[in-house]
């Protein structure tokens, strides 16, 4: 019998499940019954309390199940951080006085990325963000030629490149697990693969971002 206190008992499920039949047992549930004094009773006093059928084992689901979970609990601080990329991407645009923040819905789409490698390769062509505007973007062209401004120096664009490749590479995470999740015959939300933010890669040519974009989450 072992107590599951953090991820302390794994190990030892691990070792001892494959000869003997180990009982896992919630900590909440066996913290408030009587007899228990000190630390160096506590394995006694749970196997007795066990014998007797005070305390209830817990659900210790298949080795397979296990490994699922740990991908989906992999992924899920990934996506929070990918999404505080994108925060932090607009904060540092809103300190430059970009506007683009404010206008696109999406800086990371394919006319904002388009716009953002503009910006990063030091383009101060009012008429740039014009010219690379796609579909509903088009229509905020006006406010899109304020967009390029004096202000968004060399620091910003180093900035704006560390931000974008620190999200590709948790983009090129998620993909990874999506992929094991799928090989592991998980489905549900993992099934939709998040869109990269897909900008060139650096002293490389640029691309089209929308050749390899994936819905994103």
């Amino acid at each position: 019998m072992i107590e599951a206190i953090s991820d302390y008992w794994k190990p030892f499920h691990c070792l001892l499940a494959e000869d003997l039949n180990v009982i896992l047992v919630n900590a909440r549930g066996v913290k408030n019954l009587p007899g228990r004094k000190t630390a160096v009773s506590d394995a006694a006093w749970l196997a007795q309390s066990g014998v007797h059928g005070l305390v209830s084992p817990s659900f210790v689901p298949p080795q397979p199940v296990r490994e699922l979970r740990d991908l989906t609990w992999a992924r899920t601080p990934m996506t929070r951080e990918r999404g505080q990329i994108v925060q932090r991407l607009e904060k540092l645009l809103e300190d430059t006085g970009s506007k683009l923040a404010a206008i696109a819905s999406d800086i990371l789409g394919v006319s904002d990325g388009a716009i953002l490698q503009a910006l990063i390769a030091g383009e101060c062509d009012p008429r740039t963000p014009s010219d690379l505007a796609k579909r509903k973007l088009r229509n905020e062209i006006p406010e899109l030629t304020e967009v390029l401004t004096e202000r968004f120096r060399a620091h910003h664009a180093f900035l704006t490149r560390l931000h974008l490749d620190h999200y590709d590479q948790l983009t090129d995470a998620i993909e990874q697990l999506d992929e094991r999740v799928a090989d592991r015959g998980g489905d549900g939300p993992l099934s939709s693969r998040p869109r990269p933010a897909q900008h060139p890669p650096r002293d490389q040519p640029s691309r089209r971002r929308s050749d390899h974009h994936r819905d994103r989450r």
